[in-house]
């Protein structure tokens, strides 16, 4: 269960980063994704990049 937790972690962490760095305007793929340069995008990549870096944490200690 713990690399299950681990591994939603790590899909969480690097899509969160994906949807932050769209929305900032770094990342220009797909080139017609409707994330580009959409501040609010870099507010939820952070939060859901926070929970997948909370949930490795948690499956660590546990």
């Amino acid at each position: 269960m713990r690399r299950a937790f681990r591994f939603v972690g790590i899909l969480c962490v690097a899509f969160g980063m994906l949807f932050f760095l769209q929305g900032a305007g770094v990342v220009h793929w797909p080139a017609s994704s409707f994330m580009l340069d959409q501040r609010i995008w870099m507010v939820w990549g952070a939060v859901i990049a926070l929970f997948g870096a909370m949930l490795m944490l948690w499956s660590r200690r546990r």
